[in-house]
């Protein structure tokens, strides 16, 4: 047996579920929110917040508060990984060992940077705005992002350095297949 620091950081053990960087790529634009793990002395920690993947420049925005876990953490050490997926039915079978469920997952690691720059960081924050509120329009539906508001919030660049996505999906007939929390 091959032993894990041996691999590749984005090699995917069950090569049947791997997707290349296109799919992974195009979950990115569509996935809700994400899973964000940062290191500080030893200990893992994680939050999850939306974020915005900007194709041209192969890179993830989000935002944070101006001080807090994260900030500190990444100020600290900008080595992230972030993992962004979603559940979909669960498999029973007539092993214990056998249940699954099916999902779709990308995972990325990378370098976080703060951006400093308020016309940079505005840019980031209004394609987030875009991603989740695609029916509002500034000056319409809601106030333009003011200088001061981009000053009070942390907004971060991931630079993706490597990718992996993966994604299980079994027959639309599965015996048995139901989503979560639909059994009562």
């Amino acid at each position: 047996m091959r032993r894990t620091e041996d691999k590749p950081i984005n090699e995917i053990r069950r090569k049947d579920r791997a997707k290349g960087d296109d799919w992974s790529k195009n979950y990115l634009k569509t996935a809700p929110f994400a899973a964000i793990a940062t290191l500080h002395d030893g200990q893992p920690f994680i939050n999850h917040n939306i974020f915005y993947y900007d194709e041209e420049k192969n890179c993830i925005y989000f935002h944070t508060a101006k001080e807090g876990r994260m900030r500190f953490n990444i100020d600290d050490n900008a080595a992230v990984c972030l993992n962004a997926g979603e559940m979909g039915r669960l498999l029973p079978a007539d092993v214990a060992l056998e249940f699954s469920v099916e999902y779709k997952s990308v995972v990325v690691f990378g370098k976080a940077e703060i951006i400093d720059d308020e016309e940079l960081a505005g840019s980031a924050l209004k394609k987030l705005m875009n991603k989740y509120f695609p029916h509002h329009e500034p000056g319409k539906d809601y106030r333009e992002i003011m200088p001061e508001e981009i000053k009070r919030t942390s907004v971060y660049k991931i630079s993706i350095e490597y990718l992996s996505g993966k994604e299980k999906k079994a027959d639309e007939n599965f015996p048995g297949a139901f989503l979560y929390n639909t059994i009562v």
